[in-house]
């Protein structure tokens, strides 16, 4: 320790009080810094907890500062460990264990805690609050063992968990004790769209509900309500509400109410003690929302380093929902009365709302639902309070020039407002690392900054913040590589593999220069893919560079069995098939078999070593089910049955399914055929989907229900079934041709623009048979790969039976 410095202790290792340390390390290098926290890990994004949940981040993505972030600044930490209290005579802070440190200046961060409703039985085995890393870990344990779960709580954290569970497989209901979710951020009509789509995901609700006991013997076994009615679960997860963890403060003799009380610098009632975050209580109101913990930090961070700073007034608070495939966002007011004028926008189809309050002309508060990209506009002009313009209005409400609106401008950003909310970066910091440090792309300054590094959402943002900063440099300065290993993208990797004839990965990286010779897991397979759609015919498929799923021909699943999933074209089978696959799956105890959403059947817990044989027996195509590739047709009965058809789609089902598999694209492909505008088949949400109609069939592209969810968009309308099979190839062949590597459709569509692609696909007759012949060429290159495997006794042994896999290449 250097003793010529001030000691700083940090009470806390949480968002705020680390936000904090870095907004003070930028300002001076006066302080030699102690932190103690509770928690057993370095500095993580607490927000991002609903992806670890749900499997698609782990604890190592959401690490905002690694234990080597603290040895380079020469930071003293301390996890796993709890402060008790200060001793303001001696000026040390006291740990639970009896350590002592001495300090000069103080901040505590402490955070809150999850309220626990103090009903009978809250205290049973099986409930559990959802805060932190380990409450994360008991809900992962627990889907294991158990499969109904409920939630209390319809607010942000309870919804967010909720939709965790259901992708863990429980069974999922959300008790809530008012009649609209999110009633606090929601009004009524955002509300209602916001649980028609969870409920749409697997989400159960039961509203209006009081909970007035947790029931069971040791281990809770169900909720009774205040109705006397009961919900039978086995396991419970309390999302009602946070309070500020005070602890420290109320040990100390430091004045609290709810919160910590703090002045606008955020000083408490003791000498040289500060406090910042969620633990504070700030001309009584104690925030639980992420973006006034930053705006508290940054003002604190200057005082403490004696840099002159406005005081902090208080925050427009505002919310975003980080649910897979829901987009919410509310900012300031959003229940309207008669004393707002009301400027809202409806379309039931698109599933979006957009709802924007105004007192005396000037915009108070929003909300949207289903489309968000005004998100940043709107907090920023209601923050200000900016007056309602014809020119605002036509921009924000997309009814000037011909319907489109302007892009946000950045220009007229101010320099201190936080683009990136995760990590409480402002624009003013962005700029000054692309003109002090010379970077060029994002990924430069998510290293240099941490915007972007967490759920991605201000990208746009920052992106815009670099086209102005660089001006006519953007497009050669901000371009950036397919991964870390490389500055090349992915048009100029395609380019040289064709000018050079190069011919296998090592080749690629070799020659054009890659930073790592042997590559990272997110460039080889998409180099491996690159050579096979230019070379079909001599590319040599390189195995190593394939994901898991796709190297064994199968999904693997979380215990280490695997599903398979055979083809069945159009969604149709045959009593004999059926026969066999229950044949099969009793005879190699597979736990269960799912009849998928497109129109399949999994057979789940196949193991490893009995793989070959349960295809052998099956004698049936691979469904692809594992594979960036063309997975399903799904359809409806059509004409052959349905009194309503008009087109046969079961027959066009099958046969594009049966003309277009096995053949690689840049990420997985799903079809979906109606026989007439019902829509039974769900063709608004597939890559490619076709609905047939009196006059022939209507083509729609870009759909996507995952994670980001899309409506596909009407490219064009055919008369005959060979002029839809010519269209279809020449949209998948462009596809394969411009997509990047794992890009949906749903992203390339936007990408490439629908008028582009259809000028190539539709309007250009020459091109689009030219884009078909090469479709043909590459598929009569294609082969079975479950027949393939099992020819192949030596690869059997090798992949099959001695090795064992993991989920990750």
């Amino acid at each position: 320790m250097n003793g010529n410095k001030e000691k700083l202790v940090v009470i806390g290792n949480g968002m705020a009080g680390i936000s904090t340390v870095e907004q003070i390390l930028k300002l001076t290098s006066r302080f030699d810094i102690t932190v103690f926290g509770t928690e057993p890990y370095p500095n993580y994004n607490r927000i991002m907890l609903s992806y670890v949940l749900e499997g698609s981040k782990t604890l190592d993505d959401i690490v905002l500062n690694d234990l080597h972030w603290y040895e380079d600044y020469g930071i003293t930490l301390h996890t796993g460990t709890t402060v008790a209290r200060i001793d303001a005579e001696t000026r040390e802070v006291v740990t639970e264990d009896g350590h002592r440190a001495p300090y000069d200046k103080i901040i505590i961060a402490t955070g809150s805690n999850s309220f626990i409703l103090p009903v009978p039985g809250h205290d049973k085995q099986g409930v559990v609050g959802f805060r932190d890393i380990a409450d994360c870990n008991i809900m992962l344990e627990a889907a294991k063992a158990y499969k109904k779960a409920a939630v209390i709580g319809g607010g942000l954290l309870g919804l967010e968990a909720a939709k965790g569970l259901v992708q863990l497989g429980m069974d999922v209901t959300v008790v809530h004790l008012m009649d609209d979710l999110m009633e606090r951020q929601l009004d009524p009509q955002a509300s209602a769209m916001l649980k028609a789509e969870l409920e749409r995901q697997g989400i159960k609700f039961k509203m209006g509900a009081q909970t007035s006991e947790l029931l069971g013997g040791e281990r809770v076994e169900g909720i009774r309500f205040a109705d006397e009615s009961v919900l039978n679960v086995d396991f419970v997860v309390m999302a009602v509400g946070i309070k500020p963890n005070i602890a420290v403060a109320r040990e100390s003799g430091i004045e609290v109410n709810r919160g910590i009380i703090v002045d606008d610098y955020m000083q408490t009632s003791l000498k040289d003690v500060y406090s910042v975050g969620e633990c504070n209580e700030h001309r009584g109101v104690c925030y639980g929302l992420v973006a006034p913990l930053f705006e508290q930090g940054m003002i604190l961070a200057k005082h403490i380093c004696g840099v002159e700073t406005a005081p902090y007034e208080g925050s427009v608070v505002s919310t975003k929902l980080k649910i897979s495939g829901v987009d919410v966002f509310s900012t300031g007011e959003f229940i309207d009365s008669p004393e707002h004028n009301v400027i809202s926008q409806k379309d039931d189809w698109k599933r979006t709302y957009k709802k924007i309050l105004l007192r005396d002309n000037k915009m108070v508060g929003a909300v949207l639902f289903g489309d968000i990209t005004d998100s940043a506009e709107l907090q920023k002009l209601i923050k200000n309070q900016t007056e309602m313009t014809d020119e605002l209005y036509s921009s924000l409400m997309g009814t000037g020039c011909g319907g489109h609106k302007k892009t946000t401008s950045v220009e007229t950003m101010p320099v201190d407002e936080i683009v990136c909310g995760c990590n409480g970066v402002t624009k003013g910091a962005i700029v000054d690392v692309i003109t002090n440090q010379g970077l060029t792309t994002v990924d430069e300054i998510k290293a240099c900054t941490g915007a972007t590094r967490s759920c991605g959402g201000c990208k746009p943002v920052v992106e815009q913040i670099l086209q102005y900063v660089l001006g006519d440099n953007f497009t050669a300065g901000g371009k950036q590589g397919i991964c870390s290993c490389t500055t090349l993208g992915r048009d100029e990797i395609v380019a040289e593999i064709r000018e050079k004839g190069l011919q296998t990965s090592k080749e690629v990286m070799n020659v054009l220069g890659w930073s790592q010779p042997e590559g990272c897991s997110k460039c080889r397979p998409a180099i491996n893919y690159y050579l096979g759609m230019i070379y079909p015919d001599t590319h040599e498929d390189e195995k190593e560079s394939r994901f898991v799923n796709e190297r064994m021909n199968a999904n693997i699943q979380k215990d280490g069995t695997y599903t398979v999933v055979p083809r069945m074209y159009g969604g149709v089978t045959t009593p004999a098939d059926l026969k066999k696959i229950a044949d099969v799956s009793v005879k190699y105890d597979i736990k269960a078999v799912k009849v998928t959403g497109g129109q399949r059947l999994d057979l789940i817990g196949v193991k490893k070593e009995d793989l070959t044989k349960v295809w052998a027996e099956l004698d049936m195509p691979s469904g692809y089910a594992y594979a960036k590739s063309l997975r399903t047709v799904k359809t409806c009965v059509g004409s052959q049955f349905c009194r309503f058809g008009t087109q046969d789609s079961m027959a066009m089902g099958a046969r594009i399914e049966r003309k277009f598999e096995r053949l690689d694209l840049p990420a997985k492909f799903k079809y979906a055929v109606n026989g007439c505008p019902r829509n039974c088949a769900e063709a608004c949400t597939k890559d490619i989907g076709i609905v047939g109609n009196d006059g022939g069939w209507e083509i729609f592209i870009g759909g996507n229900g995952g994670i980001k969810a899309r409506l596909a968009d009407s490219l064009c309308k055919v008369k005959t079934d060979d002029e839809l099979i010519e269209l279809c190839g020449a949209i998948m062949q462009y596809y394969r041709e411009t997509g990047n590597y794992l890009e949906r459709t749903s992203e390339w569509v936007e990408r490439m623009g629908l008028e582009h692609i259809r000028s190539v696909v539709v309007d250009n007759v020459e091109e689009r048979k030219a884009l078909m012949e090469r479709i043909e060429f590459a598929l009569a290159q294609v082969e079975e790969p479950w027949q393939k495997a099992i020819r192949d006794e030596e690869g059997q042994s090798k992949m099959f039976h001695s090795i064992e896999v993991t989920a990750r290449p």
